[in-house]
């Protein structure tokens, strides 16, 4: 595999400096001072790559060019939106960077309940709850439907927890939830949210599915004429979450994707934290099937709870079986001759970086350094006992 980090630009308090220092090789990155929607130009995609080479390090992968919420939608101005992508692959292209991340969630991307969920040796995890997650859509959303989409269970404990909460942490839940994570819309308030998400009132996940049809059937063609891949990130929670359908989940999800323009440009991202949060995704057999459609690894680990909550786990630990996931990654390494760009992500707070405040939300430096150790140790196991 291909060691890589995420950098979230010069803004970053963890540089360029400290990812080559984490024994990566390549940067994930974006133009993240761009407004979606926008054209990436050739001048700004070259300032971002010059500063990443001049450390020695590649742009190894977009992550990502974002999909305007018109596109998503297929309203308003989505067909300039659309046009605008296109001349954001052909810039890219130019510039010699040809693989791009991208997703295909509404509104809010992958969303969190608790952004520093303490953990038992006392550093900090992302984490979802279930019950957090139906509190704050009964009660502080007031989303009108919302109780159809949970267990009689969770309501009762939802309607508890409620109850119990200070406003301090009523507002503590609602700034968790609505946090602008890194690479999604900036933090938004409640008017805001609803007013973002109201146009997709009555949308299905058949509607929702034809418009990602509908666009990958505009750029493939343009990716592949430039010698590009495109590969989606699946929907983080795997779950509908706040009235939105969510449709990159499941293994039939991935064969719909594939089927909606059959090329080797139209791949996926594999995210063994985002599949592996759903109970029924078989992760060795989702890398096997999908073998010469996976261009892009996002390695990390979940530990699944019975009502559907989860929380980042330790790399090789967690629900996931991240042996068995590697060693299929490093079959069809083998068998196609590819090397395949992986990152580490989530990672903990830890050590120094409890310290400060300033680090996004699962991307401070010692964790995801932790977790890429950990990742390139087990790769080098696997293959030593191969010799």
């Amino acid at each position: 595999m291909k060691h890589t980090f995420r950098w979230f630009g010069a803004h970053d308090p963890v540089t360029l400096a400290h990812i080559r220092q984490a024994g990566a090789t390549g940067v994930v990155t974006a133009l993240h001072h761009i407004a979606n929607g926008e054209v990436w130009e050739v001048a700004a995609i070259e300032k971002v790559k010059n500063a990443i080479e001049a450390v020695g390090l590649e742009w190894t992968f977009i992550e990502s060019i974002p999909v305007h919420e018109n596109i998503k939608l297929r309203q308003g101005d989505f067909r300039k939106r659309i046009d605008n992508y296109k001349q954001s692959l052909v810039n890219a292209a130019r510039c010699g960077i040809h693989q791009v991340c991208y997703n295909f969630m509404p509104v809010l991307d992958w969303t969190r309940t608790r952004l520093f969920w303490e953990l038992p040796h006392g550093g900090t995890a992302l984490r979802f709850d279930i019950v957090e997650m139906a509190a704050f859509e009964l009660f502080l959303m007031q989303r009108p439907g919302a109780e159809k989409a949970y267990t009689s269970e969770v309501l009762t404990e939802a309607e508890t927890l409620f109850a119990k909460m200070s406003a301090s942490e009523k507002q503590v839940m609602e700034d968790n939830i609505l946090k602008g994570l890194p690479g999604t819309v900036e933090d938004l308030s409640m008017s805001d949210f609803k007013a973002m998400l109201s146009p997709y009132d009555g949308l299905t996940h058949q509607d929702l599915k034809s418009n990602l049809s509908f666009f990958l059937n505009e750029v493939i063609p343009v990716a592949e004429e430039h010698h590009m891949v495109m590969a989606i990130h699946p929907d983080d929670p795997p779950i509908d979450i706040m009235g939105l359908p969510r449709i990159v989940k499941s293994e039939q999800d991935l064969e719909d994707l594939i089927s909606f323009v059959d090329s080797p440009a139209n791949g996926i991202t594999l995210c063994t934290g985002s599949l592996g949060a759903n109970p029924e995704v078989d992760l060795p057999k989702i890398v096997a099937k999908f073998a010469d459609r996976i261009h892009f690894l996002h390695l990390r680990n979940v530990r699944r709870e019975a009502d559907g909550s989860f929380y980042e786990d330790n790399h090789l630990d967690g629900s996931v079986d991240m042996y068995a996931v590697v060693a299929e990654i490093m079959n069809i390494e083998q068998q196609s001759g590819r090397e395949i760009p992986m990152r580490p992500d989530h990672g903990h707070q830890l050590l120094d970086d409890l310290n400060t405040s300033s680090a996004y939300c699962g991307y401070s430096a010692i964790g995801r350094l932790k977790g890429l150790a950990e990742l390139r140790g087990l790769e080098l196991g696997i293959k030593r006992t191969r010799l």
